[in-house]
């Protein structure tokens, strides 16, 4: 099952107009991403500190994770 990134992670492919609609409806990702920054932090660490990645932020446990 695959699972679905933080509602408040972002990407690059989120701001090209061809993309981003499909990126945010069904949060299609690549596996990896060259650049993904927290919307609320706006940094690449998350509000707990930790990196920020499409792998990192799918993971439900983590503290700020919001679906």
């Amino acid at each position: 099952m695959k699972q679905i990134p933080c509602r408040f992670l972002r990407t690059k492919k989120m701001y090209i107009p061809a993309q981003a609609e499909r990126a945010l409806e069904e949060r299609e990702y690549p596996a990896e991403t060259p650049h993904c920054w927290c919307n609320k932090t706006m940094m690449e660490l998350g509000p707990d500190d930790l990196p920020v990645s499409i792998k990192d932020c799918a993971n439900p446990g983590r503290g700020c994770h919001l679906s």
